[in-house]
């Protein structure tokens, strides 16, 4: 299953047996590829940003940790990344204008 890194967008093959391991990087940006940015269970809108209720908490969402929940996100191999705050604010502001 292909997935995308939550930083740079770069497409990964997980190695074999499909488990993303905690000190993998990502080849092109060399973000982790085992953090809760690039989790199916990360939502920022969620209590500890976190879907899955008995995760542990992780003070760095960008960096590698150590949750045996880990799952990558199928939305991010989809292509569909989500949009920062600061994506979703300048493209609000910039219909605003729009002739």
């Amino acid at each position: 299953m292909l997935f995308n890194c939550w930083k740079c967008g770069e497409a990964i093959q997980p190695p074999a047996g499909g488990r993303v391991g905690n000190r993998d990087a990502c080849p092109k940006c060399d973000a982790d590829l085992h953090s809760c940015r690039n989790c199916h269970f990360y939502d920022p809108s969620k209590h500890n940003q976190c879907a899955e209720t008995q995760a542990e908490w992780v003070r760095d969402k960008d960096a590698a940790n150590y949750c045996d929940y880990f799952s990558p996100n199928p939305a991010l191999s989809a292509g569909k990344r989500p949009a920062s705050p600061a994506d979703a604010a300048k493209k609000n502001f910039d219909s605003l204008f729009k002739v």
